[in-house]
């Protein structure tokens, strides 16, 4: 099978049967600098189009690795940014499958300059349609820009290399020690959210697709196929409060999920369910992530990261900017303590209360763990504008954890007390009925309902179903600085 066929067979194998149509298969490359036009250059490398994925329309290029490498030129680009201008005509989708050795160097500062032009037009895409990136082949240099200007990246587990500078160019680095251009390690960097096979990244494509709303005005996606009762419990919610994706898929509608970026800090979950229909976001703090047999297979400290925090921010904008409605289940009670990550916690968990403060979407938190202090109020808090909190029976809000509070609250009265050990004991448990208890939270309107586990579903969907059409009047401003 030659590249061409595979450039044209990555298509076909994403799209609706016989849905593809091409625009600009006569395109050729103008450029006759390096004897370029004795080269053969069908489409100039690129072969772009429309189609439909379960009925919704898209548009979708790939790029010829058979046709001068894939590479980048003058025409190349210019077809790439006519498809992104019809999607903004149309507010449909991007899809951009990538295997290219980069810039043409034959067309020198004419391809360079036209690479600038796609960064431009997915900049300009970026929060009005969804764009969606797969990296099948080479993507180097400038090229993997474009993973980042995406929304959704994936990445060919064997054979796929996404790199800004390869890694035999990395000082003290070489490829067999370390393939910092693999899919693995991208993966686990947070630039590439789903790693798979051809097969497994056209269906998480068309999952997507299916899921995601077509642009910003589209508003909330709804599936009416699903038959899943509204009012059905979710009997294991307490027991897997440890990894959050168990109970937000036992609360989705047939159990639906998808997790984004699963290989990047792990700790914080960011992902996609259904509730009654609806297209859902969810972040979700995880102290255990567990394998298909319910094996343990790592442990997290129950603190925010810098990487975890990192993503749930980039998470939230996408769903405000696309108007998905946000789902937050909060366990956390601090900030990870580390050297390394001092340098960069306040910056990032400042962008995570920026992000949940300022998107207008419906906002849904619910505390299913005992969560404490300004880690807690930048988990979608009601502080920052959620517009419904939750929270299980039995756990803590407050602070900081209730005996070291009162250590430092009533230290003199510890130290005079005949009793030390009894003296804290009453008064740990004076404070969290009065201070720390989610019924003392409720009190003071900051939790809106305590719930038993097993309903979670049903309070889920309520709140989403509640919240449909919302809208928030904000300050009149360009945008934020954060």
């Amino acid at each position: 099978m030659s590249n061409t066929t595979n450039a044209l067979s990555r298509i076909q194998s994403i799209l609706d049967d016989s849905s593809f149509v091409e625009i600009g298969g006569l395109v050729t490359a103008r450029s006759t600098d390096f004897n370029i036009q004795e080269k053969k250059a069908p489409s100039d490398g690129v072969i772009t189009g429309y189609g439909a994925i379960n009925g919704n329309p898209v548009y979708i290029y790939s790029q010829d690795a058979s046709v001068l490498n894939g590479t980048v030129g003058e025409m190349h680009a210019r077809k790439i940014v006519n498809l992104m201008n019809l999607a903004l005509k149309t507010g449909a989708p991007v899809i951009g499958l990538l295997d290219c050795a980069g810039i043409r160097l034959q067309e020198a500062q004419d391809a360079l300059y036209s690479l600038g032009r796609i960064y431009t037009k997915m900049s300009e895409c970026s929060g009005i349609i969804p764009q969606i990136t797969a990296v099948y082949g080479n993507c180097g240099g400038g090229l993997a820009i474009l993973a980042k200007l995406s929304d959704f990246t994936f990445m060919l587990e064997d054979g796929g290399k996404l790199f800004v500078n390869s890694p035999n160019v990395i000082a003290g680095n070489y490829e067999e020690k370390l393939d910092s251009a693999s899919a693995k390690f991208q993966a686990e960097a947070g630039v590439v959210d789903f790693v798979g096979n051809e097969e497994e990244i056209a269906n998480g494509i068309r999952d997507l697709i299916s899921i995601l709303p077509a642009n910003y005005e589209e508003g909330q996606l709804v599936d009416i196929s699903s038959n899943d009762n509204l009012n059905r419990t979710c009997p294991s919610a307490l027991s897997n409060v440890n990894d959050p994706a168990l109970v937000l898929a036992e609360s989705s509608d047939d159990n639906f999920l998808i997790e984004v970026k699963k290989c990047h800090a792990p700790e914080m979950f960011t992902g996609f369910i259904r509730l009654d229909g609806v297209t859902v976001g969810a972040v979700a703090n995880r102290l255990s992530l567990y394998d298909e047999n319910g094996k343990e297979t790592a442990k997290f400290n129950k603190a925010l990261t810098v990487n975890g925090t990192k993503k749930a921010a980039d998470f939230v904008k996408f769903c405000n900017a696309l108007e998905i409605p946000i789902v937050t289940l909060t366990n956390v009670s601090g900030f990870d303590a580390s050297l390394e990550a001092e340098k960069e916690m306040a910056a990032a968990v400042a962008r995570l209360t920026y992000e949940f403060a300022n998107a207008d979407v419906p906002k849904v938190n619910l505390v299913v763990g005992d969560s404490y202090g300004s880690a807690y109020i930048a988990m979608n808090s009601k502080a920052l504008g959620a517009d419904f909190v939750y929270a299980y029976e039995g756990v803590l809000v407050g602070t900081m954890d209730s005996n070291q509070a009162v250590k430092i609250i009533y230290s003199d009265e510890i130290s005079k007390a005949e009793d030390p050990n009894k003296e804290i004991a009453d008064k740990v448990s004076e404070f969290e009925e009065t201070n720390n208890s989610v019924l003392a939270a409720a009190k003071r309107g900051y939790v809106d309902t305590i719930i038993a586990p097993e309903y979670t579903r049903q309070y889920l969907c309520a709140a989403i179903e509640m919240l449909y059409g919302k809208q928030e009047l904000r300050a009149d401003k360009k945008h934020g600085t954060i």
